[in-house]
């Protein structure tokens, strides 16, 4: 778990060039959280959306916290949603990515707004964009991630002496 965020931290860091209406075009920290709630439950989404989101405000320039709480939210979301149903399947998966870009902008904008700490000029068109470059990476790591173990496991046959 913590070698996937500081990966996909470490990988946010070198994209973050990459900016679509002031936002950020593929927020691959909340993918990895989507992908650990996925994956293991609320609790560990939780705990991988607190841990990364702290990280990364620790990084930037803003509030420390509000990406935390917001990252937090989402991958709770996530993983009680994905306990109650099943997401394994593309288009499940897909809608998951949607929302939980929905739900971490909702919390992330709505604290800034609260605060009085920044203003966002076109909201819905960012999201948007986020939700969609969230969702083809994060089909993308879940065809790795199952991918993997077969690959791995065909390498070590193919090895194997005769």
């Amino acid at each position: 778990m913590l070698v996937a965020v500081a990966l996909a931290l470490a990988m946010q860091t070198t994209l973050d060039r990459i900016v679509v209406g002031g936002t950020a075009a593929v927020d691959l920290v909340l993918v990895a959280v989507v992908c650990i709630a996925l994956t293991m439950g609320p609790v560990a989404g939780m705990l991988a959306g607190s841990v990364a989101g702290l990280l990364q405000d620790a990084l930037s320039s803003g509030v420390i916290g509000v990406g935390g709480l917001a990252k937090t939210v989402a991958g709770f979301l996530v993983g009680a949603i994905g306990q109650q149903f099943i997401v394994t399947a593309a288009v499940p998966r897909l809608v998951m990515f949607v929302a939980a870009t929905a739900v971490h902008a909702v919390c992330f904008m709505g604290l800034y707004q609260l605060l009085g700490a920044r203003i966002f000029a076109s909201p819905l068109a960012a999201v948007a964009t986020q939700s969609l470059g969230n969702a083809v990476m994060g089909m993308v790591a879940f065809s790795v991630m199952e991918g993997l173990p077969g690959v791995l496991e065909r390498r070590r046959v193919t090895r194997r002496p005769r």
